[in-house]
């Protein structure tokens, strides 16, 4: 991963050492599009089953922050168990780029984040609808809410994003997102 953005920044200096050298000027390089600042992204949550609240930059400088990192698992612990899970770090860019795409940075709430064995099987005996192999429980997935957008407009921006699975439960008020296979439901 440092690698990849090692290498990025190095293209874009060369792009832009490119474009000096070719005489463009400031009016041409603002045609490239805008970019969110790339020394950091923040995320803010509010896990509603614990009352927890966290509002965190877990990625700094071109990486990701370890004590961040820690923040978010236990955030997202199965509420039932108490049990922690690593989450997965393509889904805390999903949720960031999510945001973006919403231009709304507001809290995140939390319905569902990483899920116990013992947990998931409770609720597909409960519920309709809860996987048996559900990416809650490799902390791929997340069940949301986010603080001044519309469910529908969650809906519909991470189905635009086209990077993982996304099932809409207007009746239970809530989004689910996951990094798993492009697919959709609800």
């Amino acid at each position: 991963m440092i690698e990849t953005i090692d290498q990025t920044k190095r293209i874009f200096c060369g792009i832009g050492l490119s474009a000096l050298a070719c005489g463009l000027s400031t009016p041409a390089l603002a045609a490239w599009p805008k970019m969110a600042s790339p020394t950091a992204r923040h995320l803010s949550f509010h896990n509603l089953h614990t009352d927890e609240r966290l509002q965190i930059a877990y990625w700094k400088d071109g990486a990701y922050d370890r004590t961040a990192w820690a923040q978010i698992n236990h955030i997202l612990r199965d509420h039932y168990s108490g049990q922690s899970h690593v989450m997965d770090l393509r889904l805390m860019d999903l949720l960031h780029d999510l945001q973006m795409s919403l231009r709304n940075d507001n809290t995140i709430e939390i319905i569902s984040g990483y899920r116990a064995p013992i947990t998931n099987q409770h609720l597909r005996e409960a519920t309709n609808g809860v996987a048996k192999n559900s990416f809650h429980l490799q902390g791929k997935a997340i069940d949301i809410r986010i603080n001044g957008t519309a469910l529908s407009d969650i809906h519909t921006a991470a189905l635009a994003m086209d990077r993982g699975g996304v099932g809409y439960y207007p009746d239970s008020q809530f989004v689910h997102v996951d990094v798993g296979p492009v697919r959709r439901w609800g």
